[in-house]
C-alpha cells in the first residue's frame, strides 16, 4: 500500500513561506532521481533502454535538466515543448516528437532538429514529405482498435481514442516508407492512462512485439525500438498498490525473450514516455487554509484553487491531503476542501475525513508533481503560483517565479495607451 507521508515538514514549510507565499509547487530533487535510477535499473536489461520524459507533464526546464543528468531523453509534443528541449540541451534523437493534427511549424521544427518523429496518423506520411522530408529514422504510432484488457479486466478503450494508426494502416505506412528509403522504424502505442498494475506493460508489450515480428516479415523493415510510451500510473488513494517497477521490467523482458529473439530481433531498444509515475509522486502544492464555512456541510477555503491544479475538478479525480504537523491526529473531521473559484467543481476534496483543520494551517495535496502547474489557467483572473525545488541538500530553489498581475495584462495589445497606462496605475495603487 501507498502511505502517505510528505517530503516537507511543517517547519520546512514555514520556513519557506517567509521567502515564498502560498500557494506553491514543490519538487522532491532526492525522489525525482531515484525513480529515474529505479526505472533505468528495472530496464538494464536491455542495452539500448531510454526513457523519454512526456514534457507535458511537468513542463520544467530544471526538471528536465534533472531528468537528463539521469540519462532522460524527452517527449515533447507542440513547438514549444521542442524549444524547451532543446534549450536544457536534448540533442536529436534524445528527443521524441508525439503529436496530433500537428500544425506545419512543429513538423518542420522536429525535421530541423533530427529528433524522432512519431507519426499519429498514415495521412502524415504524406504531410511529412510535403512540409520536410522523411528521415532515415521514424516511428508509428499504433491503435489496435476495441477495449485493451489484462487479467484485472478492461484496462482502457483505444477504440474510442484520436491517436494512431489502424492495423491496416501501420502496413501500408511501413511498405510505402520502407519504398521511399526509410532505413530504421519504431513503434508506439498509449493504450491506457494511469494503470496501478504489474500487468499494464508486459501485456501491452506483447501485443507491440507481435506485431514488430510481423511487420518485419511483412515488409522488411528494420524494428530499431520498442516504444511502450506511459500508462503506469500512480496509486493516488493510500489504499491502492504500488506498481513495482522491478516486476514490470522482468514481465516486458520476459516477453521480449518470449516473440524477439526467436524472430532473431534481439537489438530492439525499449523506449518508455512515463510522465506521471516520474513526477507526481515527487511534487505536492502546498496551500493555506484561509477560510472556513459551515452550511450545509462543512468547507474549508484554501488560497489555492483548480488553476492551480484542475485534475480533480474536470476529472473528479482524488488527491490525498496532509494538514502538515497534524500528521498523527485523528481524521475526526468531514470537509469540502475548496479554492475560490466561481465553479462549484472547484474542490479538492470532497466530504473528507482530516484532522481538524484551523485557519493558517498548511495543506500539502500530494501527487501534484505532474499534471499540476502543467495545466494552470487564468480564469477568474487567477496567476499561476511559484515552483519550487527541495534540492537534494535541503536547501529549497525558485525554479518559475509566481504570476503576477502585470503578466496576466502584458499580452493585451492597447490601442488606446491610456489603458496600459491606467492598468499600471492600478497595479501600483494596489501595493500602497
Amino acid at each position: 500500500m501507498s502511505k502517505k507521508v510528505p517530503f516537507v515538514t511543517k517547519a520546512q514549510i514555514e520556513k519557506i513561506v517567509e521567502q515564498y507565499p502560498t500557494p506553491f509547487h514543490i519538487y522532491d530533487e532526492a525522489g525525482i532521481r531515484r525513480t529515474a535510477r529505479l526505472l533505468n535499473k528495472a530496464f538494464s536489461w536491455n542495452k539500448g533502454f531510454k526513457e523519454y520524459f512526456a514534457v507535458k507533464a511537468t513542463p520544467n526546464p530544471y526538471l528536465l535538466q534533472i531528468l537528463k543528468e539521469e540519462g532522460c531523453g524527452t517527449d515533447c509534443s507542440s513547438y514549444t515543448e521542442l524549444l524547451m528541449a532543446e534549450a536544457v540541451g536534448f540533442k536529436g534523437q534524445e528527443i521524441m516528437f508525439s503529436s496530433n493534427a500537428t500544425p506545419v511549424e512543429d513538423m518542420q521544427l522536429a525535421y530541423k532538429n533530427g529528433v524522432i518523429i512519431n507519426l499519429d496518423d498514415f495521412t502524415h506520411i504524406e504531410f511529412l514529405e510535403k512540409v520536410a522530408a522523411l528521415p532515415e529514422t521514424i516511428c508509428c504510432r499504433f491503435n489496435p482498435g476495441g477495449v485493451f484488457e489484462a487479467a484485472n479486466g478492461i484496462m482502457d478503450n483505444p477504440g474510442d481514442a484520436k491517436y494512431g494508426m489502424t492495423r491496416d494502416q501501420i502496413f501500408e505506412a511501413y511498405k510505402i516508407m520502407v519504398a521511399k528509403g526509410v532505413k530504421h522504424f519504431g513503434i508506439h502505442a498509449f493504450l491506457a492512462s494511469n494503470t496501478v498494475t504489474n500487468e499494464y506493460y508486459p501485456r501491452l508489450a506483447g501485443v507491440l512485439f507481435k506485431l514488430a515480428v510481423e511487420l518485419h516479415e511483412a515488409t522488411g523493415a528494420h524494428i530499431a525500438f520498442v516504444n511502450l510510451s506511459g500508462g503506469i500510473g500512480v496509486a493516488y488513494r493510500p489504499e491502492q498498490p504500488d506498481n513495482d517497477l522491478m516486476v514490470i521490467g522482468e514481465g516486458v523482458r520476459k516477453a521480449y525473450e518470449e516473440i524477439l529473439v526467436p524472430a532473431g530481433m534481439d537489438d530492439v531498444k525499449i523506449f518508455t514516455e512515463l510522465g506521471r509515475f516520474m513526477l507526481a509522486p515527487n511534487g505536492g502544492l502546498v496551500t493555506k487554509a484561509i477560510h472556513q464555512k459551515h452550511t450545509y456541510k462543512e468547507y474549508i477555503g484554501c488560497d489555492a484553487c483548480a488553476a492551480n491544479l484542475m485534475r480533480p475538478a474536470i476529472y473528479d479525480a482524488y488527491h490525498h491531503i496532509t494538514v502538515l504537523g497534524k500528521e498523527d491526529a485523528p481524521c475526526d473531521h468531514k470537509y469540502n476542501v475548496t479554492g475560490g473559484l466561481c465553479e462549484n467543481c472547484d474542490q479538492f476534496a470532497k466530504e473528507r475525513m482530516l484532522p481538524k483543520i484551523d485557519m493558517g494551517d498548511y495543506l500539502f495535496i500530494h501527487d501534484a508533481g505532474a499534471h499540476g502547474f502543467a495545466m494552470g489557467y487564468n480564469y477568474n483572473g487567477k496567476l499561476r503560483s511559484a515552483e519550487l525545488l527541495l534540492q537534494e541538500d535541503g536547501s529549497v530553489k525558485l525554479i518559475r517565479r509566481a504570476e503576477t498581475p502585470a503578466d496576466y495584462f502584458a499580452t493585451f495589445t492597447f490601442e488606446n495607451d491610456a489603458f496600459s497606462a491606467n492598468l499600471a496605475q492600478a497595479i501600483k495603487d494596489a501595493k500602497k
